[in-house]
């Protein structure tokens, strides 16, 4: 591979499909794209198996020469960076190492920043841009898309209101223009040193809208808190499958006798908690099927106590479609019921496959998972 040009490889890997999402690059295999969450070789002349070799040099060539980058992946065993291909198309990269050798896996960035229109999301998240303090949590496994929702939000925010905005990525992914609010986008590693040390320096730069690409420490949840408390919107990332699941895991990140304060603080700040896991459609392509859940005076009670027999989230949520909530398996329902998935998906992607089976009629027993409740999600954990 002496005077590849990883570029051209690149770009005729996204050539093989206008629904490329991933390029893989992986010892013994060769170059593949993942397409509607599939993986597909790409068979390049000289490149039958990529060797350790030629992995090694598309890592470095990624990393460009870039000392803290080096020293963080020869450190940890993986580095996260953003990679582009000038004027033409960027990634989100992680390079990692296994089993001695390197693998870069790069994430597609779409071209321009998305809407909530174009992304076809629920019409409830609207009203998410008008708020003025509090936090919105987008979760998911990854490559569910919650960097996707937050940049649509985000860009709502700056065509109707004059603000300034914050946000803190590792890496900055989609490129916002100053249009009506004012964006600063600070990258990790480049621009600050850890998410919380950003954050806490955010809380003095006048922002109303700060930006936290996952909240993934007890230090920044905290802050992100205490920002929400003071009056910032603060929007981030989880990686849990569902709304119940977010909030067990932010109660279950601080010590066991902080509970009780924890959940008295969260039950006050969150205003939304949306879930998303994105399905294959009948026809190929993929599409994103949200679980919504917002802030009332019934949800709250449920945050601030926790769920007992009766008083579940995903009860609150199935019958709050008039506040605009809406759970995983109504609107899996909804889906295949509008011939947009097979019933196969609906099942294996729902919350509760057994209750869904018999919401969706005949043939529940067989195409039930064998398992009983077990579905695609012990798989997401």
């Amino acid at each position: 591979m002496k005077n590849f040009n990883l570029d051209a490889i690149l770009e005729a890997m996204l050539k093989t499909s206008d629904r490329v999402s991933d390029l893989n690059f992986s010892v013994g295999r060769p170059p593949q794209v993942e397409v509607d969450g599939q993986l597909v070789p790409v068979n390049f002349p000289g490149l039958p198996r990529l060797t350790p070799y030629q992995t090694e040099m598309i890592a470095m060539h990624m990393l460009r020469g870039d000392r803290e980058l080096t020293r963080a992946l020869l450190s940890s065993g993986s580095v996260d960076l953003s990679y582009s291909i000038p004027q033409k198309t960027r990634f989100r990269v992680n390079v990692f190492s296994q089993r001695g050798t390197y693998a870069i896996v790069l994430r597609v960035i779409p071209e321009g920043v998305p809407t909530l229109e174009s992304l076809n999301l629920p019409p409830e998240l609207v009203n998410i841009c008008r708020l003025k303090n509090g936090i919105v949590l987008v979760t998911g496994p990854t490559g569910s898309g919650k960097s996707t929702t937050l940049a649509a939000l985000i860009n709502k925010i700056n065509h109707d209101y004059a603000y300034h905005i914050i946000t803190i990525e590792d890496p900055v992914e989609y490129m916002h223009k100053h249009i009506k609010a004012t964006v600063n986008q600070r990258e990790l590693g480049s621009d600050t040193k850890s998410f919380a040390h950003a954050l806490r320096s955010a809380l003095r730069q006048a922002p109303k809208v700060i930006l936290i690409g996952e909240m993934r420490d007890v230090e920044t949840i905290e802050i992100a808190m205490e920002a929400a408390e003071t009056g910032h919107l603060v929007l981030s990332t989880l990686h849990t499958i569902d709304a119940a699941k977010t909030i067990d895991r932010i109660v279950g990140v601080f010590p066991k006798d902080m509970e009780s304060q924890v959940r008295t603080r969260f039950a006050q700040s969150f205003r939304y908690v949306l879930s998303q896991r994105l399905l294959p459609k009948i026809g190929g392509g993929r599409i994103a099927a949200l679980e919504v859940l917002k802030s009332t005076m019934r949800t709250r009670d449920y945050v601030l106590k926790g769920e007992t027999e009766g008083r579940s989230l995903i009860d609150a949520m199935h019958d709050g479609s008039v506040d605009g909530m809406q759970t995983f398996d109504d609107e899996l329902e909804k889906l295949w019921t509008a011939r947009v998935i097979t019933r196969e998906i609906a099942l294996a992607y729902s919350t509760n496959p057994t209750n869904l089976a018999l919401r969706l009629g005949e043939g529940a027993e067989s195409e039930t998972v064998a398992s009983g409740d077990e579905s695609m999600l012990s798989m997401l954990e």
